[in-house]
This record gives C-alpha cells, structure tokens and sequence, in this order.
C-alpha cells in the first residue's frame, strides 16, 4: 500500500481571500486536516466548502497526535497540517510531526501563502536583504532584554512576534536597551480592517502606541543600528 503525504498548507494570517488556488484544492483532497483550534479553522473550511475531519493539534497534544497521524499517513490518507494563521512551524506547532516523517520517509510537501514576519517585512521600509527571524522574545523583562542586548550589533533586520498583553513592554525594552532614535517598524492586524504598519525611531513609536487600540498579535522589526530613515 502507498503511504499518504503531509502537506504544510499556509492559511490567511487574516483575510481569508488570501487563501492560494492550490490551498483550497490540497484541503479539499487531505480528509484529515490537523489545525492548532477547530473553532478558528472550521470558519476556513466552510468559507470554501471543504469537508474533512479536523483534528485538535497543539503545543499540549503535539507528541500523541503526531504518533496518530504518522500512522494514518502510512496507511495511505493524506494529512494537511494548517495553524490558526499563516504557515505551520514558524512560530506554531507542526515541526514535531515534520520531524517525524522525515525520520519515517514520508514525503512532506509545502503549499507556501501567507506568513505574517514576510507580509511585515516588505511593508516596514527597513533593510530587506538580511533579516534574522527570532520569535516571540519572552515573557519576562529579563528574558527580552537578553535577546535584545545579544542581537544588538546584529546587522540585519530583527523580527520578533509579540502579543497584544505585551507589545507595550516588549517596546520599552527596546527604547531601554536600543536608545530613543533606534529604528522600529510595529505592524498589527495585518490584511484586516484595522491593519497599522508604522516606521519611525522608537521614542515615536511608543507615543503612538499609547493612542491605538492593542489588540491581537504583533510584527516588531527592528532596523540594524546604523540605518536611518
């Protein structure tokens, strides 16, 4: 008997019409589709008319499901893997089970689309040759202000994902660590109504975050020392 495929699928990181052709036709054809939460997924799958099994596939059952789906696989069905927005593995669960078909010579296939720290980066005006993705930097001050002193001379572009309970401190780690005049680039609720991508010196930054309304997950890219807009 063949064995099935796994299928990484990028889903919208918000409007769902950013969904590729191929995207629809590869969750139409996997029957079982593993998402990071059924109740965000499922509004995907009826927007397109998909019909498959939605299987629960998180940080906290990551190791059980993975054992689950590899054994599918290799009875012949087909899994997609897809996370609540943009593309399995980047900062969300799907590197365990990729893991594991490689070590079991499943074939995994990439259906590539939105990714939240690529949509930032071309819009945010800073430096686009050399970025280093490095995730959410932390929930406590001392674990962010660590990666922001290691990474300081870095000279590339930072990228960092950061929630909406802590944009405002992460950002005054930043003016603490970087100085005033350091370049950042904050973009939230990308491709939805209220999508703000700003660019200015950190000091301006934090004076027009006080104004807006924090809400949902953010993009901070932060500009090498030397650059200037």
């Amino acid at each position: 008997m063949n064995q099935g495929q796994l299928f990484v699928v990028a889903t919208p990181i918000g409007n769902l019409d950013d969904i590729t052709f191929r995207a629809i036709e590869i969750l139409k054809r996997c029957p079982i589709i593993a998402c990071e939460d059924t109740r965000v997924s499922v509004n995907l799958l009826k927007k397109f008319n998909i019909s498959a099994t939605l299987l629960p596939y998180h940080d906290k059952n990551e190791r059980l499901q993975t054992e689950y789906l590899i054994q599918k696989i290799k009875v012949g069905v087909s899994v997609a893997i897809i996370c609540d927005a943009g593309t399995p593995t980047i900062s969300d669960p799907g590197f365990r089970i990729v893991r594991e078909c490689k070590k079991n010579n499943i074939e995994v296939i990439p259906i590539p689309g939105p990714c939240a720290l690529t949509a930032a980066l071309s819009a945010s005006g800073l430096p686009t040759n050399h970025f280093l993705f490095l995730g959410f930097p932390g929930h406590k001050d001392s674990e962010r202000v660590k990666i922001l002193e290691k990474y300081a001379a870095f000279e590339a572009t930072l990228i960092f994902y950061e929630s909406c309970h802590r944009i405002g401190k992460f950002l005054n780690n930043i003016f603490t660590v970087y100085g005033a005049s350091r370049i950042v680039a904050i973009c939230k609720e990308l491709t939805k109504i209220h999508e703000a991508i700003l660019t200015a010196p950190i000091a301006d930054i934090l004076i027009i975050v006080k104004e807006m309304t924090i809400k949902g997950e953010f993009v901070v890219l932060i500009a090498p020392q030397d650059y200037s807009l």
